[in-house]
């Protein structure tokens, strides 16, 4: 039980707002990642994250809810990845179902 509760702690969410001023206080203080990230509370990963696609935007960081997807094949992927994922939970619980029948 306790381990759940770190792991839904441990799932933060940044917005937009946040994610762009942490990649310009890194580009403006002169810091290294590791101190901006240890000063912004966020792992050298997110925070590296972040620098890469501002760098591949101009600077801009992009930031897309959740949910959201940038085309409607994206979109498509993702719900064929569910149906995928839920189809095979079903079979698991089936052989198990045969598994306790058969006995």
């Amino acid at each position: 039980m306790e381990v759940m509760n770190l792991m839904k702690q441990a799932t933060k969410r940044y917005n937009a707002e946040f994610k762009q001023d942490a990649v310009n206080y890194y580009y403006s203080s002169g810091k290294s990642m590791n101190q901006v990230a240890k000063d912004l509370k966020v792992s050298v990963s997110t925070l590296s994250g972040w620098i890469a696609t501002a760098k591949e935007n101009d600077g801009v960081v992009t930031h897309r809810g959740s949910g959201n997807y940038s085309s409607d094949s994206e979109k498509e992927i993702a719900r064929l990845k569910k149906e995928l994922r839920d189809s095979q939970d079903a079979l698991k619980i089936l052989k198990k179902a045969i598994g306790i029948l058969n006995d």
